[in-house]
């Protein structure tokens, strides 16, 4: 889509709020395609390879990874903002990047690192993306960080919504890294953000309900009949059966997942277009100052949502073997934390440079960032190296 097709409510690259360091911009990629590029160069996007979705690497080829995931989030993001006009180079952007800041083991590691940085402003893996992309990343002369626009940054911040404020939903307190950095570049966090963060956000619950389904199944944990239950589910099983009556099951599986993204992206489009309709949105300050999103699912689908995550909550996120597997990630992440932050001297040369005595707030942060960098396999190796008395390093 071009520039000059997308609706008035998106955003356009010429009316950017800019960077926080200014730059001169690049005459054959926009300003949100160069955001992208920074991303994917970028050495947090590579060790998405080796990051755990629900399964640990090493248990599967097959299995997603955070990076793999975030190419599915990518391209459901880039097809939802060109039904809806809306700038697919940002969506592409914050897809590509939302889950730069997870930790090893998924969100076993990110529980066992918020229990050990209670006490040192907490661990947020939004939070998490969001310092990576404006202070850890070293690439650059000019600066720390990849110096995005604030679209993009304000993107990865309120993608779920905003943070401060009446429609701040939970927990009202900021993570610190996003209040660290909105103190010098304000991301306005008493605002939703942009059409194109919402529906890049949502791409990412059509991903991964869908992806955990058929990484469910292919782990043994239930089988696609099993997902009856879930009514919109049901009707994609039938209408498959009546028509392809003889096919293999793996082919049946395949089919019945490729349908049901197919009815979730549709439902989301729909509905999109009738609250542009509704609310009357003009531009892209008025879909932020709205009281409720403008991109979201239908009550009947959000209400399939809700029975297919809780199916997908006893059935697999919490099956035994998954269990196991998170109890063993959360003791490593917590052991190797423990370890850097009472003996920082054992930290890797540049990091050690870095760290101010043991057990201090600053070493604590600088070791969570360390830590939470890691992939699955390095953390593993990290751990025998430490732990292992037999190990030579």
């Amino acid at each position: 889509m071009t520039q000059g097709s997308l609706a008035s409510y998106a955003c356009h690259p010429n009316n950017s709020r800019g960077r926080l360091y200014h730059e001169e911009e690049s005459y054959s990629r926009t300003l949100f395609q160069r955001d992208r590029d920074r991303i994917i160069h970028s050495a947090a996007f590579r060790r998405l390879e080796y990051k755990t979705q629900v399964f640990v690497n090493h248990e599967g080829d097959h299995y997603r990874t955070r990076l793999t995931h975030s190419l599915e989030v990518s391209q459901l993001s880039r097809s939802l903002c060109r039904s809806l006009k809306l700038n697919e180079d940002l969506a592409e952007a914050l897809a590509l990047a939302h889950d730069l800041g997870h930790t090893p083991f998924g969100h076993a590691g990110e529980d066992a690192l918020c229990e050990v940085m209670e006490a040192f402003g907490g661990f947020n893996h939004n939070a998490q993306a969001l310092r990576i992309l404006t202070s850890l990343e070293h690439r650059y002369a000019d600066f720390n960080g990849m110096n995005l626009t604030w679209e993009t940054l304000e993107g990865i911040a309120k993608h779920n919504g905003p943070l401060t404020g009446k429609l701040a939903r939970g927990n009202k307190d900021v993570p610190l890294a996003i209040a660290e950095y909105n103190a010098q570049h304000d991301l306005e966090l008493h605002t939703f953000a942009s059409a194109e963060a919402q529906a890049a956000s949502l791409a990412d619950d059509i991903a991964y309900n869908n992806h955990d389904i058929e990484d469910g199944i292919r782990a043994g944990f239930f089988t696609l009949d099993d997902l009856r239950v879930v009514p919109s589910i049901n009707a994609i099983i039938e209408e498959v059966d009546q028509r392809y009556s003889m096919l293999d099951e793996r082919r049946r599986i395949h089919e019945v997942i490729r349908r049901m993204v197919n009815v979730m992206v549709d439902d989301l489009i729909t509905q999109a277009q009738a609250n542009i309709a509704t609310h009357k949105v003009h531009s892209v300050e008025e879909v932020r100052a709205l009281k409720t999103p403008l991109i979201h699912f239908s009550k009947e689908m959000e209400a399939s949502n809700a029975i297919l995550k809780d199916f997908l909550m006893k059935r697999m996120y919490r099956h035994y073997k998954v269990n196991r597997m998170a109890s063993k990630a959360r003791r490593m992440v917590k052991d190797l934390f423990c370890f850097f932050h009472c003996e920082p001297e054992c930290l890797p040369t540049e990091w050690r440079v870095l760290a101010e005595g043991a057990s201090t707030e600053i070493t604590a942060r600088l070791v969570c960032d360390f830590v939470a960098g890691m992939t699955d396999r390095f953390a593993m190796q990290e751990y025998q190296r430490v732990f292992d008395i037999q190990t030579v390093d």
